[in-house]
């Protein structure tokens, strides 16, 4: 008994052991398999950094002012009678635009002219009387006085009815009439808007650090949207020497030719603002950095080695100093050499040795200057 006890006990710690046996041959080859395993790449969209040259420029909001813009009005009171311009249309410096009814002002002057006469021909006969010496200096010099009177009253009334006639006080392009036929209208009523086109200002405004970068005749583009061809280039005529104590921007004026008269005043523009001969820079796509508290960095794909020594397309974490931006663009000042291949979509799924497989069938944008279309 005690010796079938021992064959059965002995067989027991065989089988036993041969089971343990087993089971670390098998993790062992689960934990050599596991340590050559590599997660599948990913895919992500690349590409190569070259070097732009980006010109300095400032961006601002700006407005279209008329060199010379007035809303034209009544100088004197009267009604009515004519008018001589057609909305909308242009006019030179002087055109009649409305005419006031002047019948009482030409009766006065009929009046006032025949005074005139009649105090020319008794300054005529005080003459003819002094060289006789009939008539005293003193008297002569009443009379002279008279004709003098009667010339300036008929003066006065002439220019009254010249003052009713409404012209405009410079070339340009009209608004819409405010007035009709027959209206009474008082001494200041607006008649019509009158806009002088060619040339034109763009007025805008920059903090007061960059103002110092610029100077009058720089180059200055602007942009209206909605309008494909109100894309102009214009140079800087003024600068205001005080600057806003509520914002701290300094105004800045522009003048710019508009023979098409695509910018109207009161036009709300993009106005970017040449200076300096501008950086070189590597641009890449917004989309390539990930950006983040501590840093901000991009992938950059190359050749590199598994434990295993196999070899594989991976990416490697790169810390960058950015610049300004432009669209779709962001410029990069350091961390970065030209020629390396820069992941630009998928960064969120990337770490450093991450495997990847390119795919560059569909690209994100990296336009300089996008639409609104286009987004």
């Amino acid at each position: 008994m005690r010796k079938r006890m021992m064959i059965t006990l002995a067989a027991l710690v065989a089988f036993v052991a041969g089971i343990g046996m087993v089971k670390f041959v098998q993790i062992k080859a689960a934990m050599a398999q596991g340590a050559s395993w590599q997660p599948p790449p990913e895919a992500v969209t690349t590409v190569v950094a070259h070097v732009e040259h980006w010109s300095s420029s400032l961006s601002a909001i700006g407005s279209v002012v008329a060199v010379h813009g007035v809303t034209v009005s009544a100088d004197l009171p009267g009604i009515v009678e004519s008018i001589d311009f057609e909305s909308g249309h242009g006019v030179n410096a002087g055109d009649v635009l409305v005419r006031l009814d002047t019948s009482q002002e030409r009766a006065q002057l009929a009046a006032a002219e025949a005074q005139r006469e009649l105090t020319r021909l008794n300054l005529e006969r005080g003459r003819q009387l002094l060289e006789k010496q009939v008539i005293a200096q003193a008297e002569y010099d009443r009379i002279a006085a008279e004709a003098k009177q009667a010339e300036a009253g008929a003066g006065e009334i002439r220019a009254a009815i010249e003052r009713k006639r409404i012209r405009a006080p410079f070339a340009g392009i009209l608004g819409i009439r405010q007035v009709n036929l027959g209206q009474y209208l008082t001494a200041g009523d607006p008649v019509v808007p009158l806009q002088s086109m060619d040339p034109i200002y763009v007025n805008f405004a920059l903090p007061q650090q960059d103002v110092s970068s610029l100077r009058i005749g720089a180059a200055v583009r602007v942009t209206a949207d909605g309008i494909e061809t109100a894309r102009s280039e214009g140079r800087i005529t003024a600068i205001n020497s005080v600057v806003d104590e509520a914002t701290r921007n300094v105004q800045v004026q522009a003048t710019f030719r508009n023979p098409a008269g695509q910018l109207r005043p009161g036009m709300f523009v993009q106005v970017k603002a040449s200076f300096g001969r501008g950086d070189s820079v590597i641009a890449l796509p917004a989309s390539a950095v990930s950006y983040a508290p501590y840093g901000n960095s991009v992938f950059v794909v190359s050749e590199m080695k598994s434990p295993n020594g196999k070899t594989y397309r991976g990416v490697q974490q790169r810390f960058v100093k950015l610049g300004a931006g432009r669209g779709d663009q962001v410029s990069v000042l350091s961390g970065l050499q030209p020629g390396e291949e820069v992941v630009t979509s998928g960064v969120f799924k990337l770490r450093s040795g991450a495997a990847v497989l390119v795919n560059n069938s569909i690209l994100p944008s990296n336009n300089p200057a996008p639409k609104p279309e286009d987004s």
